[in-house]
Formats: structure tokens, C-alpha cells, sequence
């Protein structure tokens, strides 16, 4: 007879597995530059001669989504966007060149996992830094690579021989059935490299489309003419940026450097194994071999060159695909053999589209369709109704909230999409999006020019801020986007209103240049610093931190001897630097200046930089200051944060920079809740009578010098003793 403590001990057990069988497992299959017209299941022309048969499986026994769109389409920052649901200025990832993912930030997998669920990513990661969050990692090192590739996990690196595609399924199949604990729900992200550039095809499917010429779109000689200048400034085009060895897979030097770039060798060729090299050579380099004779002998050049490289590129995108599709059917077969099929919500996306040959390019970046839409398909038996296809607006900002609601987990406020939940079900309310926002910052690679709009179900609006224009598409009329309706006298009305909606929406999303992470790196005293900080973050240990721009920095010089009197006793970090505004405080606490720092007290003061500077719009400054403290609370929540009023500005009252801080200190103190956020006004105690701002206490009338400074430790230092638990300074 079993006593009291094993029966509740039993019950206890019953009860969790009774949870956990009620909460769904959430399997997300995810590939890297899946373009839509790449799944057979969006009826696109390659649907017949490259079907995706398991990945249409999901479709047919759930739901798929035509309008599903990318919140900044390139890996790093999707990726982003889909672990936060927060777009990229919030989430702090805005470029694969520039960023690194802040792990110490919110993300669904933390919050699934602190709710029981058992959480894993095998794959593809790309965001930098290690991945948290979840119980098991094994993630490929930066892109990683098609053949034999390297993983990393929290024990080690190492390699295996195999492709990448089937090995990362092995992986997440082994994950499934020996490497969690069953008695709990499960989050399980299978992201593969596949089909990214540079597009390195199992060896099995060497062979597929060898002797069938694929279709060209009708857009593959666009010249650019009726849309934005930067257009024809990019590098992603099959005719002139396909590179030699790297992308079309030839060996040895360039032989034909006005037709082909240089980006270095085939690097997938290097990592082979004697047998994988004599099966590669088998299938490639016959027809190497006849396309160089061809081209020695003048028989190929102008668009016959460009329709070849095409047809290379795109056999071997479509080749990588097969191998995706053959996995997620692997991946959906264990799910029935398992049992595991009923209680799981499916989800197969990726990262954002691609260009499949449209307007003669390769990659992704633009906001034009076919990189701008992802693919989504769901399955979740007994909620989503099997043949399913969904016009309704979505995007990767969405997926967060939706797997917290599906798990019973309370969505934080400060997530930016909308749970899916209710459109799954067939319900999507009546106040759904009508339009959703897509930024792109505009990095190095491809020369894409930085650039951001609106997308709604039968218009685009595009803005490039370099050259000032503006693109507007009718979706309907003009599905390709070969003519911007930008000066049409006939959509004068629509392109006013859609201006608006642009306006309100960056509103709506804290989209401003105050919001926006930049960093000053390009000078050097701004990068040391900032390098030198980060170093005395990393060694951890403080109580009390201040964060701002030049009248913090010169805590360090006119006020030192006032620092040291107050705050050297008290563990103390100067996060001060000149000239900074809000968006570069946020760039520096997103990059390592917070690492290690977990202080009882943030004392925050900035702004006045962005009315200087610039005049910024008080509420745009305020959307930055509020965006600082949102990342403070959200990494380190047990912190509090003393927020002061901007300083005045210029001699007189009513002096146009005093006037603006003034209006800014009326939003901001709005942030403070009394508790976590405590707002304190300096703003008289350096005013004269009259409301001038005495010369003797800053000289111009914006930096304190000693003076200044002893008046402002004073006025804080009840609330720093409050606050840090230490004895006031006398």
C-alpha cells in the first residue's frame, strides 16, 4: 500500500503529465531564404517541376498564409524579430554586419521555458552571441556549412560528416526521442542552413533538373526604370554580381573576370571527403567543362550568359529545397510514429523570401515582395481547419505572442505583434491589422539602400531616405512592381493617405531616429570608450550606475571631486559620453556595456543632445528615453532607476532649446511609476529667481562645471541612499 508522501508525490507526477498534455509541443521548422515561389503549395511556377510535397502536407492538414511578411528581411534580424516579436530598432538587431543579439533580453523560448517547457535549438542560429533560453543548443557556428559541418553546444564544438540538412534533422529527431524529458511539453526549433547561398545541393540530388530547363520570370532583364534611383546601385544581380567559384561552383582561377565577381573559392569543396570530391567532380565539372569551351569560343555572352548562370543558381537553390522538403517530411513522420502528432502545433517558415531570378536578382533586402513575403504553414490538429489558406495580414513579429498564448503564458505588454491564436481558429477579429511595417537599415552587403514603408492587402509605400523618394505600388494592378504610382495624378489621394498611415504606424512602433541603435564607432574616441566601459562592465560588481551623454561624462572632469565624495564609496559606474544621444545609450547598452552590470540603481539623464543636435520633436526624444528604460527593466529587472529631468538649456526661459526640454521632461516623467521608475525634476535648482540660467553655474549654458555638479549630487543624494541602502553623504 502506497503511503501518503508517494501518493501525492504520484499525483503530483499525474498531474504534470495531465499538463503537459493539455499545453501543445511546438515543433518550428525553419529554413533560411525559402522563397514562396519555392513551395508547391503557393501555386507559383515552379510548382510542377519542383514540388514540395511534405511541406504542402502541412498545408493540406492545416493552414497556409498568403500574406505573411518580414519585418526587415535578412537573417539576423528576422531571427530577432521572430524570438522577441519586437521589431528591429526595439530588439536591438537591426544587421548581420553591425549586431549582435542581446540573449539577456526577453525572448518566447525564456518564457516557455520558465513555464515548464522543455526548449531546444538545433540548427542555424546566427545572431552572434550564445544562445539562452533553452535547455539544449546545438547551433551551427556563424552560417555554417553544407558539408561536414562544425556544431557548437554548450559542451564543445565538433564536426560531422554528413549534409548539413539531414544532419540537423538526425539531431532534432535524437533531441526528441532520447534527449528531453517527456513529461513535459516541448519547444523544439529545427532551423536549417539550406537553401541559402551558396546553395550546395545534397549529393543525392546532384542530378535533379539536369535536363530540363527551368522557367525564367518574366522580370528577369527588369531595368530598374519608374522606381527609386538606388535600384540600380544594387550588387545582387545574377548578371553582373554572380561570383566565379564561390556561387556558380567552378575550380581554379577566373577565367572570365569581366563576366563573373571574384568571392573567393567554392569553400563547401574544401571540407569534402576524397569520396564526396569525386562524386561533386562527377556531377559538375562535365558541365563546367563545356560551359568554359562554349564561352572560349564566343558562343555564349549578353543574356544567354545571364539565362546560364540562372539556371545554374536556381538548380541548385531548388536541389537545396528537395532536401528541406524530404526533412520536414522525416520530421512529421516521427511526429506520428511517436504519437506526438496530435497534441503539436507545426509551424514551417523562414526567414524571409527570396529572388528567384525576379528583377535579375539573387538575395533578398528589398521590400519588394518576393523577399518581403514569408512563407508560414501551420498545422495544429483540432484547431486549425485542415485545407486552410489565410489572406490575413501576419508577420514574424507575431510568433512570439502566438506560442506564448498557445502554451497558456501570458504575453509581456512590451511585445509588439499580435497572437495569431484567434486567426488560427478561424476567428481574426474585426480590429486585425490593415497594414504592417517593414524596415531594412541599409548594410554594406549587396549596396541595398537603407529604406522602410507600409505594406496594406492592396498597396506598398516605400521611402528611401538617402534619396528622399517615395515608391508607392497598387499591389492588384501592378503585382510585379514594375512602376511606382508615386506621381500619378490618379492615386494623388491614396499616396497622401498612405503617407499618413506611414507616419502613424513608425508612431505606433517607436520608429524614429531617437529609437533607432547606432553606434559612433567611426570615431575613436567614442569606440574606445565605449571598448574601455564594456571592459569595467564585464568585471561586474557595482551598485549604482549612471547612464547619459556629456553632462554625465563630466563626472570624470569638472565633477570629479564631487564624484569622489559621493559615489567612489559606493561601487559606482560612469556610463557618461559626450555627445551622445538617445539612440547611440542604446546601441551602447545593447553591446556589451550591460553585461555583468547589475547595480541596485540606474540613475538615467539624457536627451539633451537629441534637441541640440538636431531639434528632435519631443515626443520622439521621450519615445528613446522611454525605450532605455524598457530595456533597462526588461535586462535587469530587479534593478531600479532614478530618471532625471533634462537640464535646462539657454540662458532665458523662454529660449527655443529650454522650451523643448522643457516639453520633453512633461512626457518623460510620465514613465515613472513610483516604484521600479523614480522621476526627479532638477530642472530649478540651477535657476536663477528670474528662471535665467546663471552663467557662473554653466558657462554655456548646457555643461555644469564644480559648482553645478556639488548642487546636483545634494539634490539626488536622499534618493541614492534610499534607493542603494547606504548612508547619506553629509
Amino acid at each position: 500500500m502506497l503511503g501518503p508522501m508517494r501518493l501525492l508525490a504520484l499525483f503530483t507526477l499525474l498531474a504534470s503529465v495531465l499538463h503537459a498534455q493539455e499545453r501543445p509541443n511546438i515543433l518550428f521548422l525553419f529554413s533560411d531564404d525559402h522563397a514562396l515561389d519555392a513551395i508547391s503549395a503557393y501555386g507559383g511556377p515552379l510548382k510542377d517541376v519542383a514540388p514540395t510535397p511534405n511541406i504542402d502536407r502541412i498545408a493540406k492538414e492545416g493552414a497556409i498564409f498568403t500574406r505573411s511578411y518580414c519585418s526587415n528581411s535578412i537573417c539576423g534580424p528576422s531571427r530577432a524579430a521572430i524570438l522577441t516579436g519586437k521589431h528591429s530598432h526595439i530588439n536591438g538587431f537591426l544587421d548581420n554586419n553591425n549586431a549582435r543579439f542581446d540573449g539577456s533580453q526577453t525572448t518566447f523560448p525564456k518564457l516557455l521555458q520558465k513555464a515548464g517547457y522543455q526548449t531546444s535549438l538545433i540548427g542555424k542560429w546566427h545572431l552572434v552571441t550564445q544562445p539562452t533560453g533553452f535547455n539544449h543548443w546545438e547551433i551551427l557556428p556563424d552560417q555554417g556549412s553544407y558539408y561536414n559541418p562544425d556544431f557548437i553546444s554548450a559542451t564543445g564544438r565538433s564536426r560531422s560528416e554528413g549534409y548539413c540538412t539531414d544532419l540537423i534533422t538526425d539531431k532534432a529527431i535524437a533531441w526528441l526521442e532520447n534527449g528531453r524529458d517527456k513529461s513535459k511539453p516541448f519547444v523544439l526549433m529545427c532551423q536549417h542552413k539550406a537553401p541559402h547561398r551558396n546553395w550546395s545541393p545534397a549529393p543525392r540530388h546532384y542530378g535533379l533538373f539536369k535536363d530540363i530547363t527551368l522557367p525564367e520570370p518574366a522580370t528577369l532583364f527588369d531595368d530598374y526604370a519608374n522606381r527609386s534611383e538606388t535600384l540600380k546601385q544594387q550588387q545582387m544581380s545574377i548578371a553582373r554580381n554572380i561570383s566565379w567559384g564561390h556561387d556558380m561552383k567552378f575550380k581554379g582561377d577566373n577565367l572570365f573576370p569581366e563576366s563573373f565577381t571574384d568571392e573567393g573559392r567554392n569553400g563547401e569543396y574544401q571540407r569534402m571527403t576524397p569520396a564526396q570530391r569525386e562524386a561533386w567532380d562527377a556531377a559538375y565539372e562535365p558541365e563546367n567543362a563545356a560551359f568554359i569551351a562554349d564561352m572560349q569560343a564566343g558562343k555564349i555572352s549578353g543574356r544567354d550568359l545571364t539565362r546560364w548562370k540562372y539556371q545554374r543558381y536556381l538548380k541548385d537553390y531548388l536541389r537545396c529545397v528537395k532536401a528541406v522538403d524530404e526533412n520536414v517530411g522525416r520530421m512529421l513522420d516521427y511526429l506520428d510514429k511517436s504519437g506526438l502528432a496530435k497534441n503539436t502545433l507545426v509551424i514551417y517558415s523562414s526567414d524571409q523570401g527570396f529572388y528567384l531570378g525576379e528583377h535579375g536578382w539573387y538575395d533578398k533586402r528589398w521590400m519588394f515582395e518576393q523577399s518581403l513575403a514569408m512563407p508560414f504553414l501551420v498545422r495544429w490538429p483540432g484547431v486549425v481547419t485542415p485545407g486552410t489558406r489565410n489572406e490575413t495580414l501576419i508577420q514574424n513579429i507575431d510568433y512570439a505572442p502566438t506560442f506564448l498564448e498557445a502554451a497558456g503564458v501570458a504575453i509581456p505588454k512590451t511585445i509588439q505583434g499580435k497572437s495569431l491564436m484567434p486567426v488560427l481558429k478561424g476567428q481574426t477579429p474585426a480590429d486585425w491589422r490593415k497594414d504592417i511595417y517593414y524596415f531594412y537599415s541599409g548594410e554594406a552587403t549587396h549596396a541595398v539602400a537603407a529604406h522602410d514603408g507600409i505594406r496594406t492587402e492592396k498597396y506598398k509605400l516605400m521611402f528611401f531616405p538617402k534619396t528622399k523618394e517615395w515608391n508607392l505600388f497598387d499591389m492588384e494592378k501592378d503585382p510585379q512592381e514594375m512602376k511606382s504610382a508615386h506621381g500619378d495624378p490618379a492615386y494623388a489621394t491614396i499616396l497622401a493617405d498612405l503617407k499618413k498611415r506611414y507616419e502613424e504606424v513608425r508612431k505606433e512602433y517607436h520608429m524614429s531616429p531617437a529609437t533607432v541603435p547606432i553606434h559612433r564607432n567611426p570615431e575613436p574616441k567614442w569606440k574606445q570608450r565605449h571598448a574601455n566601459k564594456s571592459e569595467l562592465a564585464k568585471k561586474g560588481g557595482y551598485d549604482l550606475v549612471f547612464i547619459g551623454d556629456s553632462i554625465t561624462q563630466n563626472w570624470e572632469s569638472f565633477g570629479k571631486p564631487v564624484w569622489e565624495k559621493y559615489y567612489a564609496h559606493r561601487k559606482a559606474l560612469n556610463l557618461g559620453f559626450s555627445g551622445d544621444h538617445t539612440e547611440h545609450v542604446l546601441w551602447r547598452l545593447l553591446n556589451g556595456e550591460l553585461e555583468n552590470v547589475d547595480p541596485k540603481l540606474f540613475v538615467l539623464l539624457i536627451g539633451t543632445n537629441n534637441t541640440g543636435h538636431r531639434m528632435d520633436p519631443a515626443d520622439q526624444t521621450a519615445d528613446g528615453v522611454r525605450q532605455i528604460i524598457e530595456l533597462l527593466q526588461d535586462r535587469k529587472p530587479d534593478a531600479k532607476i532614478l530618471l532625471l529631468s533634462i537640464f535646462p538649456r539657454d540662458e532665458k526661459p523662454d529660449g527655443p532649446k529650454r522650451l523643448l526640454n522643457n516639453a520633453i521632461n512633461e512626457q518623460i516623467k510620465d514613465f515613472a511609476d513610483g516604484k521600479r521608475v523614480q522621476w526627479l525634476d532638477l530642472s530649478s535648482i540651477f535657476l536663477a529667481p528670474d528662471g535665467s540660467l546663471p552663467a557662473a553655474t554653466m558657462p554655456d549654458f548646457l555643461h555644469p562645471r564644480l559648482e553645478g555638479y556639488e548642487m546636483w549630487a545634494k539634490a539626488i543624494e536622499s534618493r541614492i541612499a534610499a534607493l542603494t541602502a547606504t548612508a547619506e553623504v553629509q
